[in-house]
C-alpha cells in the first residue's frame, strides 16, 4: 500500500497567515501550493517552494478561480479560453518560482469551486486540462474517482491522479457534501486519522448516509487552513504508518 499525502499551502497574503506551512511539510508528502488568484502572493509562494525543496516535498500548482474575495470557493461561469488562460497563467507563475528555489512544479490541482466544477462540468473541465496540455501534458491532475475530468484529460494525453479527502463529509453517490452542509468539514482527529486509514486500507469511505462507498485513491488530502490542521494531518500520517501504509509523493 503506498499512498501520498497531500496538504494545500502557502495560503497566507502580506501580513496575513493561514495555517502552519513548515509544520505541515514536516508531515505530508506533496504541497498544492496556492497560485495568487484565490490565495498566495509571491513571497508567499517563495518560501512555501523553497520550504518544499528542502524537505523533498513534492510541488504541485493550486489553481483556482480569481476569487480572493471568497477564497476560491465560489463557482464562476467563465469563457473556456479565459480560464485556459488563467489556469496557465497560475501554473507557469508557481512553477517559475520552484524552478528558481530548485524544485518545480510536478503536478496540478484545482483549488475549491474549480476542483468541484470540472468533476462534472465537461467544458470547464476541458479548459483547465487544455492550460496543463499546453504547459506541459506529462504533468498529472488531482481529482475524485469518478469525476468527467479524467475522461477529458485521457483525450488530451494528460494524466489524472485520483485523490480522497480524509477531513470531508462524502455523499453516498461519492461526491463531496458542500460546504454550505453541516458536518461537511471533520474537525474530529480521531474520525479523521481513522477515514483515511480506511480509505488507504479498504479503498471505501463512509458516506454520510452511513453507506461504505467505494473510493480507490493514490492521495489523501487534509486541508490546511482547517482547525488544528497540523494535529489533523499527524494523526492521519500515524495511523497510515501504523496500518503498514507507505508515504511516498505519487510523481
Amino acid at each position: 500500500m503506498v499512498i501520498d499525502l497531500n496538504a494545500d499551502l502557502g495560503e497566507g497574503y502580506g501580513i496575513w497567515q493561514l495555517g502552519d506551512d513548515l509544520a505541515l511539510l514536516d508531515i505530508v508528502t506533496s504541497a498544492n501550493v496556492a497560485c495568487g488568484f484565490h490565495a498566495g502572493d509571491p513571497v508567499t509562494i517563495r518560501r512555501t517552494c523553497a520550504a518544499a525543496v528542502d524537505r523533498g516535498v513534492a510541488i504541485g500548482a493550486q489553481v483556482s478561480y480569481r476569487d480572493r474575495a471568497h477564497f476560491g470557493r465560489r463557482e464562476m461561469d467563465l469563457e473556456p479560453e479565459e480560464l485556459c488562460a488563467e489556469v496557465l497563467y497560475q501554473l507557469a507563475a508557481v512553477d517559475g518560482i520552484a524552478r528558481a528555489m530548485g524544485g518545480r512544479v510536478s503536478y496540478v490541482k484545482p483549488h475549491g469551486a474549480l476542483y468541484n466544477r470540472i468533476c462534472r462540468d465537461e467544458v470547464q473541465a476541458g479548459a483547465v486540462i487544455d492550460a496543463v496540455a499546453d504547459y506541459d501534458p506529462s504533468l498529472p491532475v488531482l481529482t475524485l474517482p469518478g469525476s468527467v475530468v479524467h475522461g477529458v484529460a485521457a483525450v488530451a494525453g494528460v494524466p489524472t491522479v485520483s485523490e480522497a479527502f480524509a477531513d470531508r463529509a462524502y455523499t453516498p453517490t461519492g461526491m463531496l457534501v458542500p460546504r454550505r452542509e453541516p458536518d461537511a468539514v471533520i474537525h474530529d482527529a480521531v474520525v479523521v486519522a481513522a477515514r483515511a486509514r480506511q480509505m488507504a486500507v479498504e479503498g471505501s469511505v463512509t458516506a454520510s448516509d452511513g453507506s461504505s462507498v467505494p473510493l480507490a485513491a493514490r492521495s489523501i488530502c487534509v486541508h490546511g487552513d482547517t482547525p488544528d490542521a497540523v494535529r489533523l494531518a499527524q494523526g492521519v500520517r500515524d495511523a497510515l504508518l501504523a496500518a503498514g501504509v507507505v508515504l511516498q509523493a505519487f510523481t
